[in-house]
């Protein structure tokens, strides 16, 4: 039996959760069961309560605010334990069509891949302004170097998982899942793809971010922190051979002079400079084989994390068998 779980992160969605959860599809081909979780991000208002009159199966709730990451791997988390096979996460503000759900999850159930990221086609959408469309295009542009995928929507929140996908993903930033996940997979060799999806007219701003260059400065330093804990021997050779090299520049400006005698003795800041540089560029690739072995290291534990949750996902399943002896 194929069970899929539909998981929709909220905040104070009470307005827009009716429309959301109305237009989920209820039967799938190739899906013998079909559930929502809804994670309900510390709300003040009665989202849970709308949730669970809309028919909403199962519901997490925080006692406060822990942002959109958080409330992500929650409900991964509880998805696996609930014994989902396959999981779409979308939004609650209904920014995605839900028929789509079905095209979505098809690569999965097909063995082509085991996350789907829906494709909106960013110049289609007629409420992106021009540089929010720019941009966008620019940072998956970027993500897309980084990670070795091929996702042109890398922002996009409607997204399948299989089960073991969902068991490798270890989501590290508090902003936003969206930009690390295919990073992950990209590094993970986790197989990735995308299809086009349709969306609804917009709803509401968007609250992850207060204006689009603080998302540019979060989404950046979330990249940079991402590659960095997967790359971190090439980030810190980059850093360390630019300012090695720097420091080469100037011992060999000193030496050209002093060589040709032109002012032998007037540039010998030149030589503290250049000897300062050459020093911190060594300590810098230093740190970078040190934060290489840590790497290594992490990619262990990881291993064992989801070694771990395999085994612990196996008992619940168990327990839970009808007829398990107690």
């Amino acid at each position: 039996m194929t069970k899929l779980i539909i998981q929709i992160p909220c905040l104070n969605e009470e307005e827009s959760l009716p429309v959301t959860l109305s237009s989920l599809p209820t039967k799938i081909e190739g899906i013998d069961k079909i559930e929502i979780l809804i994670i309900d991000d510390g709300s003040t208002d009665k989202t849970a309560e709308i949730a669970k009159k809309y028919g909403a199966h199962h519901i997490i709730r925080f006692a406060r605010h822990k942002g959109l990451s958080e409330a992500f791997m929650a409900g991964m988390d509880s998805a696996l334990k609930l014994g989902a096979d396959i999981i779409v996460n979308t939004d609650a503000d209904n920014q995605y069509c839900a028929d789509d759900i079905g095209k979505l999850i098809r690569p999965i159930m097909e063995g082509k891949a085991e996350i789907v990221v829906g494709d909106r086609q960013i110049t289609k959408v007629e409420h992106f302004s021009g540089t929010k469309k720019l941009l966008q295009k620019l940072g998956s542009w970027v993500v897309r170097q980084l990670s070795g995928t091929s996702i042109p929507d890398t922002t996009s929140g409607f997204r399948a998982f299989s089960r073991e996908a969902a068991l490798k993903l270890n989501v590290l930033s508090r902003f936003t899942y969206t930009l690390e996940t295919i990073i992950q997979a990209g590094k993970k060799n986790i197989a990735i793809c995308h299809v086009p999806v349709r969306t609804n007219p917009t709803t509401r701003d968007s609250r992850l971010f207060s204006s689009i260059w603080s998302y540019i400065k979060r989404s950046l330093s979330t990249i940079l922190r991402i590659y960095t804990i997967y790359e971190p021997l090439k980030i810190f050779m980059y850093i360390g051979g630019s300012v090695f090299l720097a420091g080469l520049i100037l011992l060999g400006r000193f030496l050209y002079f002093y060589f040709f005698n032109i002012r032998p003795y007037g540039h010998i800041q030149s030589v503290i400079i250049a000897g300062v540089l050459l020093i911190i560029g060594l300590l810098i690739g230093a740190i970078g084989i040190l934060a290489d072995l840590i790497s290594a290291n992490r990619k262990l534990i990881e291993e064992s994390l989801y070694r771990i949750k395999k085994i612990e996902l196996q008992h619940t399943g168990d327990r839970e068998r009808p007829g398990k002896d107690k």
